[in-house]
């Protein structure tokens, strides 16, 4: 028994803190490079720097390994020398209104066009109406008006004459130009038309006919000088309107004179303004009916000459870095929102606005994979993105074919390095099941969550400290409280030999460590200070471990930490609670029968096992069958259950208890209920390494504990799990004083006799185990079991169709 006690030097990891060689962190250096990541940081550097299209970056690692903070610094390292992106703006499309058009100009350029171009506008709007109303302006529009009146009045005066010559009166009216007969100068009246003769009349309506073609080539004369005078005056108003804009954009033309696209645009601007000049003029003085709204409160819509500044880059700034922290499509592509005026809802061009995946056009996307995929058409949206070059700002609706009226901007062009982090589930998921992803993420960072621990890496560890340290100005640590650190690290890992790479977890150590420090006033972290902050949290997030403990004590729940019972085991268990993890004992029976049925699994015939829990216990009952049913029937039923559970077990880390349950139910051998044991088995009868070790064994020891150490209690683990170990002071100290003992097994045969007092047995040369060992006695049982089930057989009454074949 004592061979398998392990040994104290290895419950729990020792850090010699003189051979740091430092008296705290102030004496390091900062470290340069992220600490054991070369592998990943070796797959940036080629993702980050390639430039064919599709390799774009999936970090994958774990939480906690610091992969976000590592490839902002990278990214930041390869984005500062780049040449920074170009300015992108949208403005009015005046052939076709609903698509504005996309713009692109020189970082920092694209502010100094937006800000012309208003700036041209606003000058029109204050210069037009004085222009219009200027004495020149006035007398030159009078001159026209008087020409056209003077040759109106020369034609009138003709047509006169021509009328008179026919007997006709010629007058203008409201409606028009009439024509009246006259007699001796006078309007010939109905009654004298009368007393006319029938020659007379005809020749009145002869020479009224003739007149009457005359009016009309006479009113089309006039139509033709009103539209001469409106053409001239129409001519005269743009005329007006050129000279006003000639030199604002001859200014604009040349200096965008290398950009065709910007200056065919302000030609079309000049072209609109000149049709349009009105809108820049005051408007008459009237009132709509319409909701009592007033016109002259009412300013022109001059809208569609407005620039939206989408992207704007300040020169020499680099490529930028794009953290989304929210992956909508909307925030990914951009939007189009809407305003609402006296209950119409409307949009425009200038509200139109840009996304994460074309802000960052030209550098560097960063999205956390889980949140992109939680998120309506924003996956597909993204590729879309990668696979065109292009961003295309569209309402959802239009993405998934539903038609809307609106905007439909033009797509702007990208180029962009997107990395996705997340963990290496989903990489494998998405690689599996996602025929696009290998295509547009050939790069995998893959971060380690450990490394070899080795003095080197124990050094750069610690300048991992003095950096955070200074980072953050936190005081600085002693090297006792840097070996803490390190032991936390790995306890972390799981691991004598290396050292966790969850950098997250400890930094906040570091920083809780620090902050206890600062409460007492102290300038240095000491050793102290960590063990408090590990105390700390642990009592911030342990309530429901006190509660389990508690009602082991009171016992509620069920567990005999003392005395010997048949077909009972302590099994060990671990309960998981976010990043706090605790372990507890439960109660593990087994009942052994007469009949066929084989091991019956409680758990799963409840549907309360895992698939793991499940293969366990099939895998103990391969060994019973393989060990004891070579030469004879295997006439048994066994019940397994673990007592006072209500939820899924899952996992094969109880297989030896269960095993060890029912063998001492077969051998009728009691237990002692001191000892605590934890493994999974496989047919051969080796115990095989578990997770979690630590945190079972803290657990039934802090159970025992409660109830007062007796010196016999104890738990048995995996001899493979001694690496793992790096218990808690209590229990060194309770390991040291012999109040509690740890033992590593390698066999079921060990477990056994640790458990019992009894030797298992070895089988000898004519196949027997020694009667009173425990193999013999569960062999003499199950001869005993296949026996009485012979015998039932025969007795059994035959049923009448069995009888008529006899």
């Amino acid at each position: 028994m004592n061979e398998l006690r392990i040994p104290l030097s290895l419950l729990s990891p020792s850090i010699d803190v003189d051979a740091l060689g430092f008296a705290d962190t102030s004496e390091l250096p900062a470290l340069e490079e992220p600490l054991g990541q070369a592998r990943a940081l070796e797959a940036l550097d080629f993702g980050l720097n390639i430039k064919s299209h599709g390799f774009n970056i999936y970090a994958s690692g774990p939480i906690g390994t610091g992969k976000w903070g590592i490839i902002h610094k990278r990214v930041q390292h390869v984005a500062i020398p780049m040449p920074t992106p170009r300015d992108w703006c949208y403005v009015h499309n005046f052939l076709e209104p609903s698509s504005p058009v996309c713009l692109s100009f020189a970082s920092g350029k694209g502010r100094e066009f937006k800000q012309a171009i208003s700036h041209v506008i606003q000058s029109l709007q204050r210069d037009l109406p004085l222009a219009f109303e200027s004495q020149k302006y006035m007398d030159a529009r009078a001159k026209i008006t008087e020409e056209q009146e003077g040759k109106k009045g020369n034609l009138f005066q003709v047509m006169s004459q021509e009328a008179q010559t026919r007997g006709f009166g010629f007058k203008e009216n409201p409606v028009g130009f009439t024509m009246v007969p006259m007699r001796r100068g006078k309007p010939l009246r109905p009654k004298d038309r009368e007393a006319l003769t029938d020659s007379e009349k005809n020749t009145i309506e002869e020479e009224g006919k003739r007149l009457e073609g005359k009016i009309r080539e006479f009113q089309a004369q006039v139509h033709a000088l009103d539209h001469e005078a409106e053409h001239a005056l129409l001519e005269m108003d743009r005329q007006v309107v050129r000279a006003a804009m000639l030199n604002r954009f001859a200014v604009l033309r040349d200096h965008h004179q290398h950009l065709p696209e910007a200056l065919e645009y302000l030609q079309k601007v000049e072209e609109d303004i000149v049709s349009n000049y009105k809108e820049f003029l005051p408007r008459e003085e009237s009132k709509m009916a319409i909701l009592g709204w007033d016109a002259r409160n009412h300013k022109p819509n001059l809208t569609r000459y407005e620039v939206n500044l989408l992207i704007e880059h300040t020169q020499e700034t680099g490529a930028p870095i794009i953290d989304e922290p929210h992956p909508t499509y909307g925030n990914l592509i951009g939007k189009i929102e809407r305003k609402s005026q006296m209950g119409v809802v409307y949009t425009d061009l200038t509200e139109i606005k840009a996304g994460s995946s074309l802000r960052a056009s030209g550098g560097f996307l960063l999205v956390n994979v889980l949140d992109l995929l939680r998120q309506p058409f924003a996956w597909d949206a993204l590729k879309r993105v990668i696979k065109t070059r292009s961003v295309n700002i569209e309402d959802p609706g239009e993405y998934i074919g539903f038609s809307t009226t609106g905007l439909k901007p033009q797509p702007i062009p990208v180029d962009i390095k997107i990395i996705l982090f997340g963990p290496p589930y989903i990489f494998s998921v998405l690689q599996a099941h996602e025929p696009d992803f290998p295509k547009l993420f050939k790069v995998k960072a893959d971060f380690d969550i450990d490394i070899p621990r080795e003095s080197s890496q124990e050094q750069l560890y610690a300048r991992f400290i003095a950096q955070l340290c200074r980072e953050e100005k936190l005081p600085s640590f002693g090297v006792d409280a840097v070996g803490e650190i390190l032991r936390y690290s790995l306890r972390l890992a799981e691991r004598r030999d290396r050292l966790s790479l969850r950098m997250s977890w400890v930094s906040d150590l570091v920083r809780e460590s620090a902050f206890w420090a600062k409460r007492e006033g102290r300038s240095l972290v000491s050793k102290s200070h960590v063990e408090m902050a590990l105390d700390k949290k642990r009592h911030r997030t342990n309530l429901l471990e006190e509660k389990v403990q508690d009602a082991i004590q009171e016992g509620t729940l069920m567990v005999d930490l003392d005395g010997e019972t048949v077909g009972q085991v302590n099994g060990l268990s671990v309960h998981q609670l976010g990043d706090y993890s605790f372990g507890r004992p439960c109660r593990i029976t087994a009942r052994t029968f007469v009949g066929n049925e084989g091991v019956i699994d409680i758990q799963r015939e409840a549907e309360l096992a895992g698939e793991i829990h499940s293969k366990g216990v099939m895998t103990l009952a391969g060994f019973l069958g393989g060990k004891f049913a070579k030469f004879q029937p295997f006439a048994l039923s066994a019940t397994l259950t673990f007592e006072q559970t209500y939820s899924e077990v899952e996992g094969d880390s109880a297989a030896v208890a269960e095993l060890v349950a029912i063998v001492s139910s077969l051998a009728n051998i009691p237990v002692h209920q001191s000892l605590a044991v934890t493994g999974s088995i496989n047919q051969l009868g080796e115990i095989q390494p578990i997770g979690g070790v630590n945190e079972k064994i803290e657990g039934f020891f802090e159970s025992c504990q409660k109830r007062g150490l007796s010196g016999k209690q104890g738990v048995l683990i995996p001899a493979k799990n001694i690496c793992n170990l790096a218990l808690n002071r209590e229990v060194v100290e309770a390991a040291a004083s012999k109040e509690f003992s740890i033992f590593g097994v390698n066999t079921f045969e060990e477990a056994l006799e640790l458990l019992t007092g009894v030797p298992a047995g070895e089988m000898t040369m004519d196949g027997q185990y020694p009667p009173e060992s425990i193999f013999g006695r569960v062999v003499n049982r199950l001869t005993e079991m296949a026996k009485s089930a012979e015998e039932s057989g025969k007795n059994r009454p035959l049923k009448s169709s069995e009888s008529s074949k006899h």
